[in-house]
């Protein structure tokens, strides 16, 4: 029979140890005992308009719901190893909220968050705001839908991400990634995608000086590049760019095709270079 607890305050450490099929609704985990890791280890637990201000309180938890609750900046890497878990409509505010973490998915949430969602696999994000440093750094298997997101240093060393419809407000995004996908999407950010592999952009915008250099199969799509200078050096790329691009230089291999361009700088290079720029 599953257990509810309804309008509880909790201080102490491991207060819910290991709790097992229970709803927590209109509780509250905070106070004078400040102890760390109230419900580590539970299973199969909902909390419903909870509030969070004690250290590391969902570690090694699985099957869990957190619904329309809070996590304060006092909840400090809340959720950690954690698994199979739906996050919906919650203000999260802790640093390193979550980190190797498996099939999580989130929505409808603001997370305020440096260092959110290291060395996780299976995240899914969406319609959600969410602001960090060093964002998903070497996880996999992550998607983003209709995200609104801000920070700097995201997605590096990641593989099998793919962004929807999102608008990226970040810098040195996508360094060292593999498998990456963005559709439909605006990415702002300086020296964006470099050392990258199999980074593919379709319908987006791209703002940012130095974007996509020392590139291995990168790939652009009816792309648009605003403020981007000395775009694609030493990169492997395919590229259909709409519109203008400031300055291209020593593009390793394949062909970008484009409407106009500032200046092509070739030679001088430490490389072979054979990349094509051709005017559409």
């Amino acid at each position: 029979m599953r257990q509810e607890i309804l309008r509880k305050q909790f201080d102490a450490e491991r207060s819910l140890y290991h709790l097992q099929n229970a709803d927590i609704i209109d509780c509250v985990f905070a106070g004078p005992a400040d102890g760390e890791s109230v419900l580590k280890e539970a299973r199969d637990i909902r909390l419903e308009n909870c509030s969070f201000s004690l250290r590391y309180p969902l570690w090694h938890v699985a099957l869990f719901r957190l619904h329309d609750s809070k996590m304060d900046e006092l909840s400090r890497a809340p959720i950690w190893y954690a698994r199979d878990g739906v996050i919906t409509d919650s203000d999260i505010r802790s640093i390193k909220a979550l980190r190797e973490c498996r099939n999580i998915q989130l929505s409808n949430c603001t997370i305020d968050s440096e260092e959110f969602g290291w060395k996780s696999q299976g995240i899914q994000v969406a319609d959600s705001a969410l602001n960090a440093q060093y964002l998903f750094l070497d996880s996999r298997d992550v998607t983003l839908d209709r995200v609104k997101m801000s920070g700097k240093y995201s997605f590096q060393y990641m593989e099998n991400l793919t962004i929807r419809d999102s608008c990226l407000d970040t810098k040195d995004a996508f360094w060292h990634s593999k498998n990456v996908t963005v559709y439909d999407s605006v990415v702002k950010g300086e020296y964006l995608g470099w050392f990258s592999e199999g980074l593919t952009l379709v319908n987006c915008k791209i703002i940012g000086t130095q974007p996509l250099c020392y590139c291995k199969d990168l790939r652009l799509v009816n792309c648009t590049m605003e403020g981007t200078d000395l775009a694609f050096e030493y990169s492997d790329v395919e590229a259909t760019i709409l519109g203008h691009v400031d300055s291209i230089k020593n593009p390793r291999s394949g062909e970008i095709l484009v409407d106009s361009v500032g200046e092509v700088v070739l030679g001088d290079t430490v490389m072979e270079c054979t990349g094509k720029v051709t005017l559409r």
